[in-house]
């Protein structure tokens, strides 16, 4: 593998696998949120300043066939923006009129290929798919961390292509940064917030995180699964009945391995799921019936940010509650704050998985955490342990 801090990119065509796989409004197909398109700039600006030219390879949505809606037209101007350069684009990503476009380019110029998955070859990694790619460049990066762990043609099978010319885009390189730090690190106390609807989509990171952290603290809907699972009254809230024997195997486990592991003590609840519901403040396993807990409450946000403040590493992952909705997002809005307090005295922070980063991003406060990843699924694997075929395509 290549290192793209030295490589040469004088007179190089660079293929990049991006993620701009970014929200667009459904009138006019405007970028709503260009935050991976600026995640993916100084790799792209990186080769262009050293004489290089930029082929681009990314996808948008799930597309059956070719879908107008998913084509990436729609975001050419919001990368020229982002860029400064004026973004070439071609409606194909392999047909004769793309290799043209791209064999054309002059150094500092940068193409953009359609979205790949108007193709079903894209996500089964069609070897014959990813050689037509290939063609596209001299040197292959790949800096889609979100779709890492994937084995597609863009971002793994196309890597085979360029055995001596492969490497890692800046994102990559610092996302697996910023994870191994969490994960690697002897700095104590590692504190991590998982939160989100469920527990069955989180059970793997769970088990791993016991073996690290020495705070773990449950938030969101999966909270109500292990009150329940501890005898508590949960009303009408979201509750995975099949997962009440993990939950209490975690929470066993925990204890086994020392790790303290915070259940929410108090819950803002809702006579039903609205904004303008009718809503108070109870003990988290004492909602009555026909009510359901959608925010964690205040005596929980006070200890919740005492452990974080006194954090060194922290991880989160998932919401604490709606915080979609105004009146249930108090709870989200101060686990942020104490992380932000908490990186302002030191701590190494990393936020990950899409509704953290869609909640520290409304709260504005994405520039004073350590690190927003950009990845959500990819992010897990990770963390998990599993060996991303995006990350080993390159690596081997």
């Amino acid at each position: 593998m290549a290192d793209i801090h030295s490589y040469n990119f004088s007179g190089k065509r660079a293929l990049i696998r991006v993620d701009f796989n970014v929200p667009l409004n459904k009138e006019t197909f405007e970028v709503t949120d260009d935050t991976r398109i600026r995640a993916a700039a100084p790799t792209i600006l990186h080769v262009l300043k050293n004489g290089g030219s930029v082929v681009l390879m990314s996808h948008l949505g799930r597309p059956n066939g070719v879908e107008e809606k998913y084509s990436l037209k729609h975001i050419v101007g919001q990368v020229s923006n982002v860029m400064g350069v004026p973004v070439k684009f071609v409606s194909d990503c392999i047909n004769e009129e793309a290799l043209e476009a791209s064999t054309h380019l002059k150094p500092g110029e940068i193409l953009l290929l359609e979205n790949v998955r108007f193709y079903k070859q894209e996500t089964a990694g069609t070897e014959s798919f990813a050689e037509a790619l290939a063609k596209h460049g001299d040197v292959y990066i790949n800096d889609a961390f979100g779709t890492a762990h994937r084995a597609h043609a863009s971002t793994t099978i196309v890597a085979n292509y360029f055995p001596n010319d492969k490497m890692f885009g800046y994102l990559i390189e610092g996302e697996i940064e910023a994870v191994d730090k969490v994960l690697n690190s002897t700095e104590k106390p590692l504190t991590a917030i998982v939160g989100g609807a469920k527990v069955s989509s989180k059970i793997t990171i769970i088990e791993r995180l016991l073996d690290k952290v020495d705070n773990l603290i449950v938030g969101g809907g999966m909270a109500y699964t292990f009150v329940k699972a501890q005898g508590g009254k949960v009303g009408n809230s979201l509750v995975e009945d099949d997962y009440i024997d993990v939950a209490l195997k975690i929470l066993a486990k925990a204890k086994e391995k020392g790790v303290n592991l915070y259940i929410p003590v108090d819950t803002v609840i809702a006579d039903r799921f609205d904004n303008d519901a009718n809503r108070r403040e109870v003990k988290i396993d004492e909602i009555p019936d026909g009510w359901m807990g959608l925010d964690t409450g205040a005596l929980t946000s006070v200890d919740v940010a005492k452990i974080i403040t006194s954090s060194r590493l922290i991880l989160w992952n998932g919401p604490m509650g709606v915080f979609e909705l105004e009146n249930f997002q108090k709870g989200t809005v101060d686990v942020a704050n104490a992380i932000v307090e908490a990186t302002e005295n030191g701590a190494f922070s990393l936020i990950g998985g899409g509704d953290s980063v869609a909640a520290i991003n409304k709260f504005g406060l994405a520039d004073k955490v350590s690190y927003v990843s950009t990845g959500g699924g990819a992010m897990l694997e990770y963390l998990e342990g599993i060996e991303l075929p995006g990350i080993k395509a390159i690596k081997n």
